[in-house]
């Protein structure tokens, strides 16, 4: 049976009904609270994403966005899996100058959500359309959900993508022979929510009652990492090198291992094609 729906939503507009599959939550969530144990156990993950959350929510809050420099912003680059290896070109084309600016379009009256799929068009419609640029909506969906966590719940397009068909959200659909199904799910913001809704009812279910957004967003890496190892390790291996620890793949779409906090060392890459080495004192409060 599908997990159920909030009902009491179901005749909003714009709000698509999302069947999600219990049993394959439930397995995404016991392999996530398993295999964590090795690394600290969920709650040093949750620590690690609330640390992304406020080094980027910082990076670009009213305070700090002015001065926002190529390193700051590489800084918390490293947090994007699928951002960091290719935003190098980008600004050396692009400029600082160019950065804040669309920067400041897509946070501009950020707490309006109703303006969140214009707002991300718009960022993106500043790259070239060029597939090698689909990133651009990652970076985007990085940048509202650690700024505003409780607004926006995490879009990034491993989440769901619907051109591609692919994501979380096919993962856990409810069907018959899912593999060869076309998900008439639009990428839109509402999608996003009730997912975030749906996750949540899920986790409160299961005994999960403090730090709800950021264990919804575990809960997705997790099941996209299952993905990845159930085809082998194969996919997206461009941003995905094969790994022996299971939860690598955990830890990477959430780009938690994206700074070494010993050395410094990134996954980033600046401008002049280098990986950048930050001081890691700056990214500690």
């Amino acid at each position: 049976m599908p997990f159920g729906l909030y009902a009491s939503n179901e005749n909003l507009p714009d709000r698509p009904v999302l069947h999600l599959s219990g049993p394959r939550l439930t397995r995404s969530f016991e392999t996530l609270v398993e295999r964590s144990e090795d690394h600290g156990g969920i709650e040093s993950y949750i620590k690690g994403l609330q640390f992304k959350s406020a080094v980027i929510g910082e990076a670009v809050s009213d305070d700090k966005f002015a001065s926002l420099n190529e390193k700051d912003f590489l800084g918390i680059c490293a947090f994007m899996a699928s951002v960091r290896r290719r935003v190098g070109p980008w600004i050396a084309r692009a400029g600082m100058d160019k950065i804040r600016s669309e920067i400041a379009q897509l946070l501009e009256n950020a707490t309006d959500t109703t303006t969140t799929d214009a707002r991300l068009d718009t960022f993106c419609a500043a790259f070239p359309d060029d597939k090698s640029y689909r990133w651009a909506r990652d970076l985007a969906a990085e940048i509202l959900h650690s700024a505003y966590p409780e607004h926006y719940p995490l879009m990034n397009r491993w989440v769901w993508d619907e051109t591609a068909n692919t994501g979380v959200l096919r993962e856990i659909w409810h069907g018959e022979d899912v593999d060869r199904m076309t998900l008439k799910v639009p990428d839109s913001y509402q999608t996003y929510i009730v997912l975030r809704e749906e996750l949540s009812q899920f986790l409160a279910s299961n005994g999960v009652y403090r730090d709800m957004l950021f264990y919804v967003d575990l809960l997705c890496a997790q099941i996209y990492a299952d993905y990845i190892n159930e085809q082998g390790g194969t996919f997206l291996r461009t941003d995905f090198a094969s790994e022996q620890d299971p939860m690598q793949y955990t830890r990477r779409m959430l780009g938690l291992d994206g700074i070494d906090p010993v050395t410094g060392r990134t996954r980033v890459k600046g401008s002049d094609g280098k990986l950048v080495v930050l001081d890691t004192s700056e990214l500690t409060h």
